[in-house]
């Protein structure tokens, strides 16, 4: 009797959402009218090394966030610049415990060639330190730098310079930042820092006018905070974009004379929309993300010595795309967590080739590792 009766309730209830029509976190977004601005794509020798590494990452970025801002963004033929880089592949997202990963665990395997726990930044499961790609670099003669729209201490750019077992640990992280030999970080976290200590061996930038007028041939080594924690999006903050343009410049002005550099830049706030299933938030933060690949694609193009790599550390939210109603298309969120679905990468400049098909997120380590032949390199300062 009871089992009929509980039948009895799931299809009254079944019965009763569908004729209101209600559908648990859908929402339409209008899909968007625009002509395709092409880039022109450069091509580059076979065998041609690069000087200069970028790696731009779309924190929860999966192939559906960049599905639905094509859509929202342009229309549904329209081309994105993500969508105009000649080389596409998969990546595995999976941490060393878990099928799905966070961000510390997968920026870790970028930065070190190596999986680890989720929540650990360059620390391998037993917690001994794993040597970053800056760190090796930055003893060839290179010189790197972190763009990021979350606080500067945040997973994915602290696994860049930072050895701890556990993300949440910010304040020592940002320690760890003002003692690390990253040459130019911009982002978030002003809370996290001790700002005499800072101000001792940097030059310290808190403000949108100060990013715009800093001079390239005097400053030898900046950290930009530009908020609290995570950079709030309004015309008196930097964005993505207007950051990594400084950090390109500035990094370009500073290695003339040297091997080259390295430059990560992070869309962080795409993951933070995800997590809360906000559709509309989430294709604006993927626009200056999208505004950011076009910058460093037209850098690519005009240098000619650069590879570009571009990839997430997981899918966040598990968004669906349903289906068309007129001018909208009606979207679906899964989750409100990370997921272990895999995500694009997507290459552009000398050595890209190497950038197709399925890889684990740790190969990306280990190709721009091939790539620039850094074992074969002399140790030598970039002064």
């Amino acid at each position: 009797m009871k089992k009929y009766l509980l039948i009895l309730s799931l299809a009254a209830i079944a019965l009763f959402l569908n004729i209101l029509n209600i559908k648990p976190n859908t929402e339409k977004i209008k899909i968007g009218n625009k002509q395709t601005n092409n880039i022109n794509i450069a091509s580059f020798e076979k065998n041609q090394k690069p000087k200069n590494i970028i790696l731009i990452i779309g924190d929860g970025t999966g192939l559906n966030q960049v599905t639905l801002s094509r859509i929202a963004i342009g229309g549904l033929d329209f081309k994105l610049a993500i969508d105009q880089m000649p080389y596409t592949g998969f990546s595995l997202t999976h941490s060393y415990n878990n099928a799905y990963t966070d961000s510390a665990a997968a920026a870790t395997s970028w930065a070190t060639g190596k999986k680890t726990n989720n929540k650990f930044l360059s620390v391998d499961v037993n917690k001994k330190k794993l040597k970053t790609l800056p760190e090796i670099l930055y003893e060839k003669g290179f010189l790197s730098g972190l763009v990021s729209t979350s606080s500067i201490t945040h997973a994915t750019p602290a696994a860049f310079y930072a050895h701890i077992d556990s993300r949440y640990k910010e304040e020592e992280i940002a320690n760890q930042l003002i003692a690390s030999s990253i040459s130019i970080a911009l982002g978030g976290g002003k809370e996290f820092f001790d700002n005499e200590r800072l101000k001792k061996n940097s030059l310290y930038i808190s403000d949108k006018e100060s990013l715009e007028e800093l001079d390239l041939s005097v400053s030898r080594r900046v950290i930009g905070l530009f908020d609290k924690d995570g950079i709030e999006r309004s015309p008196e903050k930097p964005t993505q974009q207007e950051m990594t343009s400084v950090a390109l410049n500035f990094l370009k002005t500073r290695t003339n004379n040297c091997k080259g550099f390295f430059l990560m830049s992070e869309g962080s706030q795409i993951d933070w929309a995800a997590h809360d299933n906000d559709a509309k938030k989430m294709i604006t933060e993927f626009e200056d993300f999208d505004k950011t690949i076009r910058l460093a694609m037209e850098y690519v193009g005009k240098n000619k010595d650069t590879l570009l790599i571009i990839t997430a550390d997981h899918e966040t939210g598990g968004l669906q795309i349903l289906k068309q109603d007129k001018d909208y298309v009606e979207i679906q969120w899964g989750t409100g967590r990370h997921t272990g679905i895999p995500v694009g990468v997507y290459a552009y400049g000398p050595g890209a080739s190497h950038f197709t098909g399925l890889m684990d997120n740790t190969e990306i380590y280990h190709k721009i590792i091939s790539i620039l032949s850094v074992d074969e390199l002399e140790s030598v300062a970039c002064i």
